[in-house]
């Protein structure tokens, strides 16, 4: 393996400390020196002049859980080498019996209809770890977890079932996983009492781990969820993450500044708590989420034979009609299925309603008919002012929440690392260039235990990125989301090219 100087950056070390003119030397995948020294003479010399050397970013949120595996290089085009998988409770392991039941739960995410899924924690790392672009950590989902034991059983369990739950997270977590995840605003999650959450919590706790949680509420009942988690991890003792924190829709807006003091005091009392969150106002997920979840009792079959009854699909129209945030003006197609319907990609529930005649909840209850239930949206949820007050948050990680669709991805999955450090952090000023590399470095490798990342440190991994701080930016958008980001000059994991610049790339694939 080739010994690597980047000489004459702008050294931004992951830790929050000051940037520093220096050199990074690297060697056999490990940071070997940082600062001045004395180079070897047989060293690549890497010339990052004008250009910012920091650590391989990493994405602490994301849903490449399949992707992952297949070298995909959207993530490595925007600086990310390591990333967290497993999120908001959906985990390809453990697998039930009938793998179709986990199929039918996670496929809207995970954007893949292979015969896919692992029987534990062991087997999917193992098999993650020949992945030769990202290090991939990974959460047990807990509605995974639930599926794996009981199917789409909705509300409390026999005490067997989860006696059979704790043991299977303990040995996942023995196995090499990150932590837990929650998905409570998808079912069966959605339909979990607290008291089944804190036995869970109580084993994470036990191991040391990161409890990740997708709550839920984050519009109407956004203060209420945070209230329940922050009561979880002070009864449990687990470190708590709260995901892709927001507050959704403009009648909610005034509450993300009561959850945030909620956080905040909670931390300063001494709990263990953080948030991350994405740098767009908009987010994206599947188009059930909007149903009530007791709708999705029996899956997505379920779910069709209750809107193929009258008195139950007007039920769950009009409690869906109830409970929206946004505004049908503000949720977008992304994604679909079939053929006919793709023109619909793009357009809004108002206007696709307008164009068949109908309610916008029928529109909804329509589609998810004809797709049966594989159907993805994007939702305009948060202020400017709320945003950029989450992601300069001392208590904040930014993430990407990304994940592959049948249609037109958010524009995060090509572009959030690159857009925070060029518009949010070089153009709006919302955060410092240092802080926004600690935010996607150190700061996540702390939250989630991820050694020897995170830092430009000897001893530590090679995972280095050279940017230009002056260009570095992202032009994908929701319209176009496939750009590629400009200004990532180099990237490197374990010491190893994964995206290089001209005739340097060509000089290290052949080293």
């Amino acid at each position: 393996m080739t010994t690597i100087v980047f000489k004459g950056g702008t050294v931004i070390n992951g830790t929050g400390a000051p940037p520093s003119s220096g050199d990074v030397l690297i060697s056999e995948g490990t940071i070997e020196s940082v600062g001045v020294f004395e180079a070897p003479v047989d060293a690549l010399v890497i010339d990052c002049h004008g250009l910012a050397v920091a650590p391989g970013f990493i994405d602490s949120h994301s849903h490449l859980d399949l992707q992952v595996l297949e070298n995909r290089r959207e993530k490595v085009a925007q600086g990310v080498t390591a990333e967290v998988v497993g999120n908001c409770g959906f985990s390809p392991y453990p697998v039930p019996p009938n793998r179709e039941l986990i199929h039918d739960f996670a496929n809207g995410l995970f954007c893949d209809d292979t015969d896919w899924g692992w029987p534990t924690a062991r087997a999917y790392l193992e098999r993650a770890a020949r992945s030769t672009t990202t290090a991939v950590s990974s959460l047990v989902g807990h509605g995974s977890l639930r599926i794996a034991r009981v199917g789409n059983q909705l509300g409390q369990l026999a005490e067997r079932d989860l006696d059979w739950m704790e043991q299977t997270l303990s040995e996942s977590l023995e196995e090499g996983a990150c932590g837990f995840s929650t998905g409570l605003m998808y079912s069966p999650g959605a339909s979990a009492p607290f008291a089944e959450l804190e036995r869970l919590c109580r084993v994470v706790a036990r191991h040391g781990k990161t409890y990740a949680t997708h709550m839920r509420g984050y519009g109407d009942l956004l203060v209420e969820a945070v209230d329940e988690q922050l009561q979880l991890a002070r009864r449990t003792g687990c470190r708590l993450q709260i995901s892709h924190f927001q507050a959704v829709g403009p009648r909610n807006w005034n509450k993300q500044q009561v959850a945030l003091e909620k956080i905040e005091n909670a931390a300063a009392k001494g709990l263990d708590v953080g948030f991350d969150c994405y740098p767009y106002v908009a987010g994206s997920t599947v188009l059930t989420q909007l149903l009530p979840q007791w709708a999705l009792e029996g899956g997505i079959n379920g779910l069709l034979a209750r809107l193929a009854d009258g008195a139950e699909r007007k039920r769950i129209a009009a409690e869906t009609d109830a409970s929206l945030e946004q505004g049908w003006m503000n949720i977008l197609i992304s994604s679909l299925e079939t053929p006919f319907n793709r023109g619909l990609i793009g357009q809004t529930i108002a206007a696709i309603a307008a164009s068949r005649g109908c309610e916008p909840v029928e529109a909804v209850l329509d589609l998810i008919q004809e797709e049966q239930g594989r159907v993805n949206m994007l939702e305009m949820n948060q202020s400017e002012a709320n945003l950029r007050q989450a992601l300069s948050h001392p208590l904040s990680c930014i993430i990407s929440d990304g994940f592959y669709v049948t249609g037109r991805p958010h524009p995060r999955l090509y572009g959030t690392f690159p857009l925070l450090l060029g518009e949010m952090s070089r153009e709006l000023g919302w955060l410092t260039l240092t802080a926004a590399v600690h935010k996607i470095t150190e700061k996540p490798a702390r939250r989630f235990s991820i050694p020897k990342r995170g830092r430009l440190e000897p001893g530590y991994f090679a995972d280095v990125v050279v940017f230009d701080p002056g260009t570095v930016n992202s032009p994908a958008s929701y319209e176009t989301p496939l750009l590629r980001p400009k200004g990532i000059c180099h990237v490197f994991r374990n010491g190893v090219a994964v995206l290089s610049d001209g005739v340097v790339g060509s000089l290290i694939a052949s080293s």
